[in-house]
């Protein structure tokens, strides 16, 4: 315990230490700062000439009058202008002195228009408002026709409709957003730090300190006390991270009523919290273990990124299959629910479960039972590993090799 505790310690202030965990940590609540912020900033320095909100931009439109209500309607916002001639609305448009304009045509009983725009963006769906707009405006006309009043036509165009919504689950649409951040922060801090562990360990084995350690403290302590060292840096950067953007937001939640996506992500439940923490800290403690194990058979950090390839590989390709998941809106897939038993996938796929599904709560513990229990076993697995592999210098050690060097020690 004595030399899991020495281990444990010095790795951790080793993190405390380092310039780029600082200044990364930093960084990111610096820019968590600014952008909750950003309303206070935009109306100190920004307010002076900040046009109305609700302005959306200027439009011409070539045609009768009788249109001009509807438009208005349609395109809340717009500074509409009639034009009397279809050059005059090209000109507009083309100088630069419109956004866009519409060009309306009537013949036939029938209905043309010509959209007018300079540079259309890759989201401009004014095209299809003012279809829906001249079509309104069509059916009015010809109910008009039938001598029915204006309300007997708006009654009959615009029915009243009432419902509500009851919610006996998880609505996907409230909780996408912090569950993808949470998905996020879980991917980057165990696939970094997993990464910095298996490094820590290859940088002391080209060093030769390795032979003095391994000889002066227990396997198992010195894998354990990297592993958990890592773990914890991890946990204060994201608890830095996190309670910072809490703390911002609560100092700014009124200048972010109107934003529903800034208001979701931070009503997130505290017992999402918990289930974040456990299947952080399991998940990490998995990968760790295994990153440590393969960093000790690099014979060199240059090797590490090589040999950590295939374990990266397989940590990106669940990280992708749960966003895919997520952005489907099937959570409880057959693969999904595959995926929330594996111990490789389960700290991703099983919160993800839990956070936009309903869950049984046996299977929330069978998940955690069998990734404790594989954490457990693939740790002193890694340790043995770790022994054997600390002491293979040279060429890079075969498989036959280490299984006969783990077998003998064993």
């Amino acid at each position: 315990m004595k030399n899991f505790w020495c281990v444990f310690s010095f790795e951790f202030v080793q993190y405390l230490k380092n310039k780029i965990f600082v200044g990364v940590t930093l960084g990111l609540v610096a820019v968590i700062g600014i952008f909750m912020f950003y309303p206070n900033i935009k109306d100190t320095f920004f307010n002076s000439k900040e046009k109305d909100p609700q302005q959306q931009g200027t439009m011409v439109l070539c045609a009768g009058e009788d249109l001009l209500p509807y438009f208005n309607a349609g395109f809340y916002g717009y500074n509409i202008q009639l034009v009397s001639t279809e050059e005059e609305a090209k000109q507009a448009v083309q100088s630069g002195s419109a956004d866009c304009g519409f060009i309306i045509m009537q013949y036939c009983g029938r209905i043309h228009y010509n959209y007018l725009v300079q540079d259309p963006s890759l989201y401009d769906d004014r095209a299809a408002t003012a279809t829906a707009i001249l079509q309104q405006y069509s059916r009015e006309a010809t109910l008009a026709q039938s001598n029915l009043t204006q309300q007997q036509i708006q009654t009959i165009l615009s029915p009243t409709v009432q419902g509500d919504t009851t919610v006996y689950g998880k609505d996907q649409s409230q909780n996408y957003f912090y569950t993808y951040i949470m998905m996020f922060a879980l991917y980057m801090v165990i696939l970094l730090y997993g990464q910095m562990v298996a490094t820590n360990v290859a940088s002391e084995k080209s060093s030769r300190a390795m032979e003095l350690l391994i000889t002066s403290a227990d396997p198992v302590a010195m894998m354990f006390g990297k592993v958990l060292s890592s773990c914890c840096a991890g946990l204060l950067q994201l608890g830095v991270v996190f309670g910072s953007s809490i703390l911002f937001y609560r100092l700014n939640a009124a200048r972010w009523e109107d934003n529903p996506i800034v208001q979701s992500v931070f009503d997130m439940p505290l017992s999402l919290l918990w289930y974040m923490l456990i299947f952080f800290v399991l998940g990490f403690f998995l990968y760790g273990f295994m990153f440590g194990a393969i960093g000790s058979l690099a014979t060199k950090v240059e090797d590490v990124n090589t040999s950590v390839m295939p374990l990266t590989m397989v940590f990106v390709v669940v990280f992708v299959a749960v966003m895919a998941a997520m952005g489907s809106g099937k959570v409880d897939s057959p693969l999904m629910v595959f995926l929330s038993y594996l111990p490789l996938s389960s700290p991703m796929a099983m919160f993800t479960r839990i956070a936009m599904s309903t869950i049984a709560p046996w299977q929330v513990l069978l998940s955690i039972g069998l990734l404790a229990a594989c954490t457990f076993l693939v740790g002193l697995f890694s340790a043995r590993v770790y022994r054997v592999g600390v002491l293979l210098y040279g060429t890079s050690p075969k498989l036959k090799n280490i299984l006969a060097q783990f077998f003998k020690r064993a």
